[in-house]
């Protein structure tokens, strides 16, 4: 009986998991079929399997928006972004973490409490200051913003992974000669790898798909990204469904494939940042 029973909880609890696996992918199913369907079936015909597969849809997306521009720009922004992202934060933790002081600990708490801050409570005294110090419409200005919202929440990811690195690992490599920075990088650097991983697939998604900033900032045509030439295609009183729709998946592919190969690293670090923290 008490097998039984367990065997009917555990075929409800799958039960409840593949429905809710279900609502949750259904966006994913409609934006995908509906991209592949002229724009009147689409409008006639949801939910149902396209008739005759338009794959032109995705050219004249291509063309109507310059897509390798607006993809060029996107992955500029992306990189650079998490390269900042994850030197500074990576070594800010490691200070936080290993210097224990009053002042590191009323860093960490101001870094912790900037989690909390809206960006819309922000975003026009940013708007005005990068109008003064001539920021608007770079790439810089973009990504030190990205920078600036994100360092709180990459550095708290780094410093609960740091906390159980075994302390004697780096007074090893002190004994041996190595220097603070030659600890740092050639210790726990490559210790980092899991989490380092984990920050920058969490770190892409949110800035690959973010419509707010790069519209915010980059007013100029030749510098739009994925999403906010996207938003051209959706209109007042009309909205181009079909190219809206392959655009879409277009910008959707390239965070999906960084997920699905990253994907072990990221369990390992989001368990590992748990456990040790």
């Amino acid at each position: 009986m008490t097998g039984r029973t367990y065997s009917l909880k555990l075929f409800g609890v799958e039960l409840l998991a593949f429905l809710l696996a279900l609502v949750f992918l259904s966006p994913f199913y409609f934006v995908i079929v509906n991209s592949f369907k002229s724009f009147a079936e689409l409008l006639t015909d949801t939910a149902g399997l396209p008739g005759v597969l338009h794959f032109e849809n995705y050219l004249n997306a291509w063309n109507a928006l310059n897509y390798p521009v607006a993809f060029k720009n996107t992955l500029i922004i992306t990189i650079f972004s998490n390269m900042g992202l994850i030197i500074i934060s990576s070594m800010a933790a490691y200070r936080l973490v290993r210097k224990k002081s009053r002042m590191n600990r009323f860093l960490f708490s101001m870094f912790m409490l900037a989690m909390i801050i809206p960006f819309q409570s922000i975003m026009i005294p940013m708007v005005k200051m990068f109008g003064w110090v001539n920021l608007m419409n770079t790439f810089t200005g973009v990504v030190i913003a990205y920078m600036g919202m994100g360092v709180s929440f990459t550095l708290f990811l780094y410093s609960s992974f740091i906390i159980a690195i075994p302390k004697e690992i780096e007074e090893s490599a002190v004994v041996d000669g190595c220097t603070p920075y030659g600890t740092f990088f050639r210790i726990i650097v490559p210790l980092l790898k899991p989490m380092t991983v984990t920050v920058l697939v969490l770190n892409s998604l949110w800035i690959w798909n973010d419509f707010l900033l790069p519209m915010l900032v980059l007013q100029k045509p030749g510098l739009q990204t994925i999403q906010t030439a996207t938003s051209s295609l959706f209109g007042q009183y009309m909205t181009q469904w079909d190219l809206a729709l392959a655009v879409l998946v277009m910008g959707m592919v390239p965070v999906m494939v960084l997920f699905f190969m990253a994907q072990r690293h990221v369990i390992q670090g989001i368990a590992d940042g748990a456990v040790k923290g």
